[in-house]
Formats: structure tokens, C-alpha cells, sequence
């Protein structure tokens, strides 16, 4: 049996991810994280850089939207990053969908 690829690793990696992460298990997620991680801050702009500054905005978009994300596609760029088009439903409080699209997520691994 040949041996997993790093790509191969990285997809089931990331596919456990995005599972904690709908199951709202956001500690999980997180001890996952580089020390230094740079997270788009989709909300009020910029980025949040390091594992608490994303708790902390994981925080407050939850006290408002509710949204489950679902990979699709993984592919391995040239320069070893993993891109991932995802499925992306957001909705308020209320139920009401707010965001309905196909969004890409682009993952670089390094060691901490």
C-alpha cells in the first residue's frame, strides 16, 4: 500500500476541519492554527492575526449569523498551498439566508 501524500494528509486534514467547525467546535479548529495565522475578518474588514483574535471573531459573528460551510473541491497549488471551493449558507438569527454562494479558501501549512 503506497504511502498517503502530503496533499493527500493535508485534504483529510482539512475536511476534519471544516466538520469541527460546523459542529461549532471552534477549539478544535483553533489548536490547529498556526501561532501566527492571518483570518479575513469578512465582517468589519482586515484580519485578525493569531488563534484568539479568530475565537474572538468567531464570537461575535455567532452572536448574530449562523453559517456551515461544505468543501467541494481541493486542489494543491504549484507553491504547495491547498485551495477549497466551498459551499457557503449563511443565515441570521431568524433563519433567513442571508449568503448562498461558492466561496475558495486558500490554506498554506507550516510547522509552528
Amino acid at each position: 500500500m503506497a504511502e498517503p501524500t502530503t496533499a493527500s494528509v493535508e485534504v483529510e486534514l482539512l475536511r476534519r476541519v471544516y466538520a469541527a467547525f460546523n459542529r461549532r467546535e471552534f477549539e478544535t479548529v483553533l489548536a490547529l492554527m498556526h501561532p501566527d495565522v492571518h483570518w479575513p475578518n469578512r465582517i468589519e474588514g482586515g484580519f485578525m492575526r493569531g488563534p484568539s483574535a479568530v475565537r474572538e471573531y468567531w464570537r461575535r459573528q455567532f452572536e448574530t449569523l449562523d453559517s456551515r460551510v461544505e468543501p467541494q473541491a481541493f486542489t494543491t497549488e504549484p507553491d504547495g498551498r491547498v485551495a477549497v471551493r466551498v459551499h457557503q449558507v449563511v443565515r441570521d438569527k431568524a433563519g433567513q439566508v442571508v449568503v448562498d454562494k461558492i466561496v475558495e479558501h486558500v490554506y498554506e501549512f507550516r510547522k509552528a
